[in-house]
């Protein structure tokens, strides 16, 4: 019964944080906008927050694993069900959402939807690049391969091995990707509902960090990094494209719309949407 309570109160203090931090990070990256610049000073403190995190995540590792594979917890079917649906919501959801968002955005002839759509998925696409790149590099033994010991480290180990790429996690990187992005779009475009888009966004994406440790795939330091590289990415993807509307990549995705053909069926029609 303890033991239960004790992972109730983990998933409560987790869940609780993100609407939190939502009210800062559901702004857009509007330092990177004014200069131009990629990085700025103040990343280098998120950054410092986001290792300091992992870094208290490390020595507890073992025992949240521990607790959440208990029988009583594993047994749970409304947590293996939740966990079965954020597991989706991370990959492929984080990707497929955005592109449908994206391509209804055209379709519809709504820009700023479009925007949003298009961000998003470079986001995640940029998420998930880095993430692979790590995961080869750390070769961390995922908990159900090793579960007793959470520093077995091999550089190089995880490029040959999804055993051994545990570090860090795909899915939350992906899904706080998708929820940085989604919510600096929606700072931008639709600043009223700020606050509630970045509470959404970055709470189920803290569900999705949750079903991977739930799910025996990653530690819980593994999860912190990845939500480090997921809103990391969404934060540069927008302040890059927001203060760089001219890119080539916009004017081409943002003004080529799909419009329904005079002869019947769908054709691609050439026209800058863009404010």
């Amino acid at each position: 019964m303890m033991m239960n309570r004790g992972i109730v109160a983990l998933a409560c203090v987790w869940i609780a944080a993100a609407p939190a931090a939502a009210q800062d990070l559901s702004r857009p990256d509007t330092a990177a906008q004014r200069s131009g610049r990629l990085f700025t000073r103040r990343d280098l403190l998120i950054a410092g927050a986001f290792a300091a995190g992992a870094a208290a995540m490390f020595p507890v590792d073992h025992t949240l694993a521990n607790h959440l594979q208990d029988s009583t917890v594993q047994a749970n079917h409304f947590l293996s069900h939740t966990a079965t649906g954020a597991r989706l919501l991370g990959s492929p959801g984080a990707l497929v959402l955005p592109v449908a968002t994206f391509a209804a955005g055209r379709v519809l002839r709504k820009p700023q939807m479009a925007d949003l759509g298009l961000h998003t998925a470079e986001s995640v696409l940029m998420a998930q690049a880095i993430t692979s790149v790590a995961k080869a590099a750390t070769g961390r033994a995922r908990p159900v391969e090793d579960p007793g010991h959470p520093f077995n480290y091999r550089f190089g180990r995880g490029l040959r091995n999804d055993r051994f790429s545990s570090m860090p996690s795909g899915h939350t990187s992906s899904a706080f990707a998708a929820a940085s992005a989604a919510a600096s779009e929606v700072g931008e475009h639709w600043p009223r509902h700020r606050t509630l888009a970045g509470i959404t966004l970055y709470s189920a994406a803290s569900l999705v960090g949750l079903s991977r440790m739930y799910n025996n795939k990653h530690w819980a330091s593994d999860v912190v990094v990845g939500a480090a590289v997921g809103t990391f990415s969404g934060w540069k993807v927008v302040g890059y494209t927001h203060s760089h509307r001219n890119n080539r990549l916009d004017r081409f995705l943002l003004g080529t719309r799909v419009a329904p053909a005079p002869g019947g069926g769908m054709a691609l029609d050439w026209s800058s949407l863009r404010r």
